[in-house]
């Protein structure tokens, strides 16, 4: 209940919700002197009589004045048919928003074909490979530049979409390029090296790397040509070129991307367009030196996946040896090296162990021919990028390496423990012999 004041007499009013009126005492002026309507004889009393029930009292009114229902209901539905309206036309924009954008997803997705001839870009040295001398090979996943120390990525249970800043990738990209420089391996094969990519500023990260290794042969094989991927919302991950570049200080003469297997459920428009290339280095006695270098699938892809993909590469590795040709296979297996398959420990749930027996025969990694303590010695290439890297409490494991064929002999074999400084990953460093 409220009461006002006005100077000539008082207002008392209240809503009786459950009779639904509103009532009103309104109580007389004592002064005899007020002419206002409202005085003691006002013409107000008369009229208020004529039109309402009056409960009369010495000196007040008691009125009980009913609602008008209907007209405060028709308003109120207006006002909700309004909110509605609007509502629905948001949500009519997004569906058609969403409509839209998986129309454009399924029209712009594509695969690279196989059996692609790769361009070379020639500026090693005119010699040939001999087995009278030691080779070194390097192999380095620079995770397009974005990962330093305290990145992590939304893809493992991180936060981030892309990379911290533009000038982020850059230096991260020359620091990872120098540091390849400084080993002068005369194979350096390096994976997930963006051309043009949202989540990377755009930056030509196979530019810097040629800068930083100007006196090889290059060769480079697109892996990733993503539609816009609108995901997350917050930043979404863009439009992404990537691929795998394989440095060489002898002169490549043929280079053929194979294409793998993949998922062809809704995953493959967040997975890359998996693929590893095959290039050729002649030997001086007539083989040649055949260089896979890939980038395996990982994200907990069904096993037919990764048993098709597997197979596929034995079976191309196997027709190499066969032709007398030396194999040396390297790259980001996303297979945990270091495991047996019977290994009990606990891993994360995509590291699983490489299955050795689906190897061909006459081929083996070089990492299983370190004895039981230099393996577990060994500094794990990897690190998992749900969260920054903190040693000792990010979880590691060794994906990257080397396969070669019984007819390369394995001289040394090391995983450079640099702190993940430049990437997710540290690479893998391996010198060898051809027999």
């Amino acid at each position: 209940m409220c009461g006002t004041y006005n100077g000539r007499g008082i207002v008392r009013t209240w809503k009786n919700k459950t009779l639904q009126y509103y009532q009103y005492y309104i109580y007389q002026c004592e002064n005899p002197a007020c002419n206002h309507p409202w005085g003691p004889y006002g013409t107000q009393w008369n009229l208020v009589g004529s039109l309402c029930n009056i409960d009369c009292q010495r000196n007040h009114i008691h009125l009980y004045i009913f609602l008008d229902h209907q007209e405060e209901r028709t308003k109120h539905m207006k006002t909700a048919k309004k909110i509605f309206k609007i509502v629905g036309i948001i949500l009519g924009i997004i569906i058609l928003a969403l409509i839209g954008y998986i129309i454009y997803l399924f029209a712009s997705y594509h695969r690279i074909e196989d059996n692609l001839p790769l361009e070379v870009e020639s500026h090693a040295a005119d010699a040939e490979l001999t087995t009278e001398k030691e080779y070194s090979a390097l192999t380095y996943n620079i995770g397009f530049g974005a990962y330093t120390p305290d990145f992590s990525f939304f893809m493992d249970g991180g936060k981030f979409s892309w990379a911290k800043s533009k000038d982020s990738v850059l230096k991260t990209v020359q620091g990872a390029g120098e540091l390849v420089a400084s080993y002068d391996p005369d194979f350096a094969l390096i994976e997930e090296v963006d051309l043009n990519s949202t989540r990377s500023y755009h930056v030509n990260e196979y530019t810097i790397l040629k800068e930083c290794l100007a006196d090889y042969d290059t060769v480079f094989a697109q892996n990733y040509d993503s539609a816009f991927l609108f995901y997350p919302f917050t930043q979404p991950h863009g439009k992404s070129r990537s691929g795998l570049a394989l440095f060489s200080r002898y002169p490549v003469t043929d280079s053929l991307r194979r294409r793998f297997p993949v998922s062809t459920s809704f995953s493959k428009f967040f997975d890359l367009d998996r693929c590893y290339s095959i290039s050729r280095v002649p030997v001086d006695n007539g083989k040649e030196l055949v260089i896979f270098e890939l980038h395996m699938s990982a994200y907990g892809n069904s096993d037919a996946i990764r048993e098709g993909q597997i197979r596929m590469l034995s079976e191309d590795m196997q027709k190499e040896y066969e032709a007398g040709n030396y194999v040396l296979c390297g790259g980001d297996f996303n297979h945990d090296l270091k495991a047996a398959e019977d290994d009990s420990t606990d891993k994360e749930s995509w590291a699983y162990p490489f299955p050795r027996e689906e190897l061909p025969e006459h081929f083996a990694f070089c990492i299983d021919q370190l004895t039981a303590q230099e393996k577990n010695d060994l500094w794990d290439s990897a690190r998992n990028a749900d969260m920054e890297y903190v040693p000792g409490v990010t979880y590691t494991v060794t994906l990257d390496g080397f396969i070669i064929s019984d007819n390369i002999e394995c001289v040394s074999y090391e995983d450079i423990n640099i702190g993940y400084s430049y990437s997710d990953h540290d690479p893998v460093y391996l010198k060898f012999r051809l027999k």
